[in-house]
């Protein structure tokens, strides 16, 4: 199929020496003034226009402008016609944006060689434009398709892990869900502006699963053990914090995203610090405690409390877990993040009474 040129020509003879020359090997329109060119626009995109600068009532240069100005032909070529062989017209030309000028009267060999240069020029644009779409397309998908593999990885180890003290990793979804729901939740109450955003959730929710990664490294006596723990095991149960943070130092330490790298090593290592300071690794107090870690907390704690462990039975019914929970609003638990965590309560039973 032929390319079209749309000539733009104020001079019936123009017109019709441009259709001499180019009919046999293209396409031609022809429109006698701006305004017509524009008409003929609005339903037709050809390949190339030629367009003449001295024109009445719109010249070639503000022809351009508009052209340049609407998403719909700002990427046609265009070469403009000329009698004029200014320098400052010349320059004007390429600062709108043209691909080339032939000068009137017409030389069709080198009309011909200017118009066939321009049409293959474009053509190789259009086809560079395409194969870095689908490049960066491919790429994308790549990427998306690798972070899928690394989350179910990541959510596998942890629910190996997790399956050792006997929670067959429902504690790694669930926790993972109550983040999400607690983190949005003050999001949409516009808490916490400063930190809380939507991609900061995205990584939020990536991260909880590898919370409690560290007790990969506890003993199985400590972690399956169904009473109460001594304070030396205790002592030994709490390590299990810093073990995490060198876990996932090893493990996604030197992938480029730091904020996510920051985030999962914050929540391993602070999830058990409390409001008051009495928590541990680092005895950390109030808003010094990052603000993922005391949503963890607040997850973390729940989970355990509504689930069975081999330590102790679930408690029951939710509005009992709430009020525990409530008494550790300003001690254990953020008063805000506590407080809106409460407010949920007809989201969780509704979620969990199913």
């Amino acid at each position: 199929m032929k390319n079209v040129i749309l000539v733009v020509d104020d001079d019936k003879t123009n017109l019709s020496l441009a259709q001499r020359i180019l009919g046999p090997q293209y396409r031609i329109a022809a429109c006698n003034s701006g305004a017509a060119a524009l008409t003929y626009l609005e339903t037709h995109r050809p390949d190339l226009i030629l367009l003449d600068i001295n024109m009445p009532e719109m010249n070639g240069f503000e022809v351009m402008q508009k052209l340049r100005s609407n998403i719909q032909t700002e990427l046609i070529p265009v070469i403009f016609l000329t009698a004029d062989n200014l320098a400052e017209t010349e320059i004007k030309c390429f600062q709108l944006g043209a691909m080339d000028f032939v000068t009137k009267p017409f030389v069709p060999d080198i009309l011909l060689s200017r118009v066939s240069k321009t049409i293959e020029l474009d053509q190789y644009r259009h086809h560079l434009e395409e194969m870095v779409n689908t490049q960066a397309q491919k790429i994308t998908e790549d990427a998306m398709r690798l972070g899928r593999i690394q989350d179910s990885v990541i959510i596998g180890m942890a629910n190996l892990i997790e399956s050792r003290d006997g929670s067959t990793g429902k504690h790694v979804k669930n926790t993972q869900t109550y983040v999400g729901m607690i983190a949005n939740e003050l999001l949409s109450r516009g808490y916490f502006k400063d930190e809380l955003t939507s991609s900061y959730i995205e990584d939020l929710c990536k991260a909880a699963p590898l919370h409690d990664v560290g007790k990969i490294k506890i003993p199985d006596a400590i972690l399956q053990k169904p009473g109460k723990l001594t304070t030396e095991e205790f002592e030994t149960m709490k390590l299990h914090t810093t073990h995490s943070r060198k876990i996932i130092q090893t493990i996604i330490g030197d992938i480029e995203d730091e904020h996510y790298v920051r985030l999962v090593e914050d929540i391993a290592l602070y999830h058990h610090e409390r409001w008051d300071g009495t928590g541990y690794p680092a005895g950390l107090t109030e808003d010094n405690i990052p603000l993922s870690a005391r949503i963890m907390a607040v997850a973390d704690v729940f989970d355990a409390l509504y689930e069975e462990r081999c330590y102790k039975p679930p408690v029951r019914p939710i509005e009992r877990i709430m009020q525990i929970m409530s008494e550790g609003r300003g001690t254990q638990f953020d008063p805000v993040i506590i407080d809106v965590f409460v407010d949920m309560l007809p989201q969780l039973k509704n979620m969990l009474e199913k």
